[in-house]
């Protein structure tokens, strides 16, 4: 299987988040200060910049962008490759330690998150449970098992992308929510790797 367990995805993120968190504390809270969102309908609750993941990406990291854009621009932290074509990235700024990338052939296909923030734009989180999940998202969603029939996970369906919450490897419950195309994110879960 060449697809990252979701317990190597959330120690990554786990060890990604706490080194900054060590060496500059209140950079730290000073960053998660809550800031307007602006250009929206409704600016009457400030929300922060790292509030919001959806089907099409989080923050500048939007589904289709291109990597070497993305490390031009000193967005991207650190890169691990996956199987063939797919590379795996980490993230600098506001959204360090808490989103992980997935890359195909150079564009950006999924971004993934084992932290709360952020959530989904309804709402959903890591930690939820799959009850919780089909409150938010009534018959929009669905729960789903993978082809070896051992994992389980929540999909929300938005034309050719998905919201996808995948169980948590220790206990009951949400435990990693990535979004971007169908073709990336449900069919690497399905079949266990994305190629």
């Amino acid at each position: 299987m060449n697809r990252l367990p979701s317990t190597v995805l959330a120690g990554l993120l786990a060890l990604v988040s706490l080194a900054p968190m060590q060496a500059a504390a209140p950079a730290v809270a000073a960053a998660s200060t809550p800031r307007p969102v602006v250009g929206t309908a409704s600016t009457a609750h400030p929300t922060s910049e790292v509030e919001v993941l959806s089907v099409h990406g989080a923050g500048p990291y939007r589904i289709g962008a291109r990597l070497d854009r993305l490390v031009a621009a000193g967005l991207i932290d650190w890169t691990a490759p996956g199987c063939p074509g797919v590379t795996y990235t980490g993230v600098t700024g506001a959204w360090a330690g808490k989103i992980m990338l997935g890359f195909r052939d150079g564009r950006l296909m999924s971004v993934g998150t084992a932290t709360v923030p952020p959530r989904s734009p309804a709402g959903a989180s890591v930690g939820m449970s799959f009850a919780e999940l089909e409150g938010i998202y009534g018959t929009r969603g669905s729960l789903i098992r993978n082809d070896a029939g051992d994992e389980e996970a929540y999909l929300v369906r938005f034309g050719s992308r998905v919201e996808l919450f995948t169980g948590h490897p220790i206990r009951p419950g949400v435990g990693y929510y990535e979004a971007g195309p169908a073709s990336f994110v449900e069919a690497g879960f399905r079949r266990g790797s994305p190629c």
